[in-house]
């Protein structure tokens, strides 16, 4: 009961400035998290950030005295290896408020998302028309900056031109992928990791790349074989195959577009299952 009753006592004496500090806290951790978005690192400071907050609570109300102990001994050990854990998601950070305007994020509009999906589509055919294998990676709620710094950094915004130069045979950086985030290309011949079990044996290192990014993120993949110019997309660790530019425009639309689109679940069940029967015939 001592505990409720300090607890109520504390509620009494609220005051302005107790709400301030409160929004102080809030800047602060807020501040923290945007530091590491884009990064897949996020998730791990998060979690990091509940256990400590729980344990906290455990240690007041429970009066565990040895626990309270360890809590308050590990802390420092905490705060010195955060930065060096983190220290390339921080920097990124950093370098990410000396920029105008990135303080609050922002949104892609429509009509750019748009754009870019019906430039996507159509580099897609005629990379399929010429037999010219690609890899290109759009970039969502989880960050790629891991994967975007083995490849080869690029800014420039996302054309048919320019997709299909990159992935013309022999250049440079036509082996890899390319890495879509919002309307610009941020990297060419980037890494993937490779799916961990793909079961159509016939597919080859880049549908296994695709799936692969997608089982470890919210990405999207789109894939142009080079064997037989078929245009695929990977999405949520599956894979839609014979795919024409019409058909891929809807899909990503669907999965990357605007939330006005019809639902994810509509499109994939849909072209899933006229995927699924173009293979059987």
């Amino acid at each position: 009961m001592t505990s409720f009753n300090d607890l109520f006592l504390t509620f009494t004496r609220f005051g302005w400035t107790d709400v301030v500090d409160i929004l102080l806290v809030a800047l602060v951790i807020y501040a923290v998290l945007y530091l590491v978005k884009g990064t897949q690192a996020v998730q791990l400071l998060r979690g990091i950030m509940v256990l400590a907050i729980l344990f906290f609570f455990l240690a007041q109300f429970l009066r565990l005295t040895a626990f309270r102990w360890l809590i308050a001994n590990t802390i420092p050990v905490l705060l010195i290896s955060i930065p060096v854990i983190f220290q390339p998601e921080i920097r990124r950070g950093l370098e990410r408020l000396g920029r105008t305007g990135l303080l609050f994020g922002h949104s892609t509009p429509e009509e750019t998302l748009t754009r870019v999906i019906n430039h996507v589509c159509r580099a897609s055919q005629r990379l399929s028309e010429r037999r010219h294998g690609a890899l290109m990676v759009f970039e969502r709620e989880t960050g790629l900056q891991e994967i975007i710094d083995t490849g080869v950094a690029m800014d420039g915004l996302v054309s048919p031109e320019l997709l299909t130069t990159i992935f013309y045979p022999n250049t440079a950086l036509h082996d890899g992928a390319v890495i879509i985030r919002r309307e610009r290309i941020v990297a060419a011949a980037a890494v993937l990791p490779l799916a961990s079990d793909l079961r159509d044996r016939r597919l080859g290192t880049r549908h296994r790349a695709a799936v692969g990014v997608t089982e470890t993120s919210d990405a999207i993949a789109v894939v142009v074989s080079e064997e037989t110019g078929i245009i695929s997309l990977a999405y949520n660790g599956r894979i839609i195959r014979h795919l024409d530019e019409g058909r891929l425009n809807r899909l990503l639309h669907a999965f990357y577009g605007p939330p006005s689109r019809p639902s994810l679940r509509q499109w994939f069940r849909r072209d899933r299952k006229e995927s699924q029967q173009q293979e059987a015939l």
